[in-house]
């Protein structure tokens, strides 16, 4: 691995980091925290989704201090599963550690190396090459697809703006954002033509490749779609919340209004928020 001299934040960053193991180790030492003993990598597993989205809700609000919270928590989940994977001499965090800072160094040899990578673009592509060649290095030399590296447990927006990226790389892309707002069209349309003729699963199949180029067109404009659609149901929750608000103070509430009446107290919400 390169050899690199710590800055004194590195250093700092170093010596803390090794006191949090510690710290980790002795919550789950006997004597220590007996909830934290009898946690397994099944039973923490959702918490670690759940701080990994923390992270991007804190990214979304621009609240650094939250950002820096919510890092220390995903990190916390990092150091735990370590921790269990020590307990049972499967894995250490060194490991983890050492793995990942390898795998940087060799997947930048326009840094560490003598290659050279003017753009992003070139380096993207020189990272899905490194990664076959390390596949092939470890005998994965059969049909191996680029896109096996893309989680089929990760949500379906992530997935498609993750697979959309991928074949981005090697030229299987759209020109720009008005041919996907073509494509976009399209699919409305056959979205349309299958609701018409009272196929259900026809109209399935074209919403999700609707959904799908959706999430084409957010990345080519530059958008993370999750993120977008994260802002969309904030907005949605805040405007209803308006409308409930508006209708307990009248004694009632959305059940027991019209849809009339709930879209107009919406528009009134719509309205303030541009005011």
């Amino acid at each position: 691995m390169a050899e690199l001299t710590p800055s004194p934040a590195a250093a700092e960053a170093g010596a803390l980091f090794a006191r949090f193991v510690e710290l980790i180790a002795r919550l789950r030492a006997p004597g220590g925290c007996p909830w934290d003993r009898e946690q397994t990598h099944e039973s923490v597993k959702p918490m670690t989704i759940e701080e990994a989205y923390e992270v991007l809700e804190a990214i979304d609000d621009g609240d650094d201090a939250h950002l820096a919270g919510e890092l220390g928590d995903l990190l916390l989940q990092v150091v735990f599963h370590a921790q269990i994977a020590t307990e049972e001499s499967r894995f250490t965090v060194a490991d983890v550690v050492r793995a990942v800072a390898e795998k940087m160094v060799r997947r930048h040899p326009h840094v560490f190396g003598d290659q050279s990578a003017a753009t992003p673009g070139e380096v993207l592509r020189n990272w899905e090459a490194l990664k076959r060649a390390e596949q092939q290095a470890r005998g994965e030399d059969g049909p191996v697809s680029m896109l096996d590296s893309v989680s089929t447990r990760i949500p379906a927006v992530m997935e498609a703006f993750q697979i959309a990226t991928k074949v981005s790389r090697v030229g299987f892309d759209w020109p720009d954002a008005a041919a996907v707002l073509d494509k976009v069209d399209e699919e409305v349309r056959e979205v349309k033509a299958a609701v018409a003729a009272g196929d259900a699963r026809a109209a399935a199949d074209e919403v999700g490749d609707l959904l799908f180029a959706v999430v084409s067109l957010a990345r080519l404009l530059g958008e993370d779609p999750e993120s977008a659609l994260k802002a969309a149901n904030r907005k949605f929750r805040r405007r209803f919340r308006y409308v409930e608000d508006r209708l307990r103070e009248q004694g009632r509430t959305p059940a027991d209004s019209t849809l009339d009446e709930m879209e107009s107290l919406w528009t009134d919400a719509k309205r303030r928020e541009t005011e």
